[in-house]
């Protein structure tokens, strides 16, 4: 009895060890060792400002040729060529993209209708009467964006808005996600023209609401080259296809300081600075 017990077990074994063996053989699928090989050169973040869910899937991608070691916006200079190298390909050219604000909005230039008194995040307080602020469209100042910004790249202001550190940026997105406004885009670092507002409503009185608005009056249209900014429901809009055409002059005339070329980390005008401005 124990003997015929124990040839059936092995049979049963051996059988389901020839067909494992077998679909393996059938079903396994083939992977580029340098795939692991180039996941180890990365940064390892995992942020997704790839556009690929995580380090391997861009690995992947990259020893597959889809993508180029440079389409990686966190991976140093030295890291990049490591990985061109390795792979025998160009490297590409890297695009540093940064996440910016639109909005200059602080709390000692925007006005504040209501006092918001419930859980500190502006995910909550958007909840509420849009949280508070006289401009529908501002900045609520709770931090939600540097909260979600694994990097450290976001930090909050003494007036309550948050400051994107192009270095530490990934462009992975985070911000862009946390925020009820949709207040953060995600840029080319060299597209340095920028409209600091989302504000719809057009004309001087929305500068009773906040001081750092666009008021639409037209100005930037006619000093920047022919066609690239426009004004579309009461916002001034730039035409980034023309981006080779933008510089500092369309800035020069706003009466609110709401579109701004950016250098750097971006900033924002305070009250001190807009006490001297006349609307013209």
């Amino acid at each position: 009895m124990i003997l015929e017990a124990m040839a059936i077990l092995g049979g049963t074994g051996l059988f389901f060890a020839v067909l494992i063996a077998l679909a393996h053989r059938k079903l396994r699928v083939w992977e580029d060792p340098r795939i692991d090989a180039v996941n180890t050169m990365l940064p390892g973040a995992n942020c997704g400002a790839c556009g690929f869910p995580g380090c391997r899937a861009f690995a992947e991608s990259t020893v597959s040729g889809k993508s180029r070691p440079a389409d990686c916006n966190v991976a140093s200079e030295p890291a990049l060529v490591q990985i061109a190298g390795f792979l025998g390909v160009d490297a590409g050219q890297q695009e540093k993209r940064v996440a910016r604000l639109l909005c200059a909005g602080g709390s000692d230039v925007a006005v504040q209708l209501a006092e918001y008194r419930g859980l500190t995040t502006c995910a909550a307080a958007a909840t509420v009467s849009g949280g508070g602020k006289a401009c529908s469209w501002g900045c609520l100042g709770y931090g939600d964006c540097a909260v979600a910004c694994t990097f450290g790249a976001i930090t909050m202001n003494a007036t309550g808005l948050p400051v994107v550190d192009p270095a530490l940026c990934t462009a992975c997105g985070d911000c862009v996600d946390a925020c009820p406004k949709d207040l953060f885009v995600i840029q080319p670092h060299e597209q340095q023209l920028l409209v600091q507002c989302r504000n719809l409503i057009p004309g001087d009185g929305i500068r009773a609401l906040c001081l750092v608005a666009c008021t639409a009056c037209g100005k930037c249209v006619v000093d920047a080259a022919p066609g690239l900014i426009s004004v579309e429901s009461g916002l001034a809009v730039i035409d980034y296809s023309k981006n080779d055409l933008a510089n500092a002059q369309a800035t020069e005339r706003c009466p609110t300081r709401a579109i701004v070329w950016v250098e750097g980390v971006q900033e924002f005008p305070s009250a001190q600075a807009m006490a001297g401005s006349v609307v013209a």
